[in-house]
């Protein structure tokens, strides 16, 4: 398994897009009294790993995580009210058979949720 590693600037920013809009969980969280906050967070089979040690990742990180379902999970996301742009679901320029949506946090980080479809 790999597990992606996102910068993050600010804590509750990073709850209402991974939490709140995109329905992650956070596992666990870990931060010393002053230190930076290093936590995952997990949707399904996905696993992230967010930080906000400086040296922990970079801002504008990319990564894929293939999904099942992605038409309701682009449905639930346009439902929702959000600050945050609605994603295209659009077919790949690498294949007419994936589907994808992709995310940017509020860090610049983007997320692609990749399927195959029939």
């Amino acid at each position: 398994m790999v597990t992606p590693v996102f910068q993050i600037l600010d804590y509750q920013q990073a709850v209402d897009f991974y939490i709140d809009w995109l329905g992650f969980r956070i596992d666990w969280e870990e931060q010393s009294a002053r230190g930076p906050l290093y936590m995952q967070v997990s949707r399904g089979g996905i696993v992230l790993h967010l930080t906000s040690h400086p040296e922990g990742s970079c801002a504008g990180a990319k990564a894929m995580a293939e999904i099942n379902g992605l038409i309701a999970f682009h449905y639930l996301l346009t439902q929702k009210a959000s600050a945050y742009p609605s994603p295209v679901l659009q077919k790949t320029y690498w294949s007419d058979k994936v589907m994808q949506v992709e995310v940017t946090d509020p860090f610049g980080n983007i997320l692609v949720f990749a399927e195959l479809c029939a």
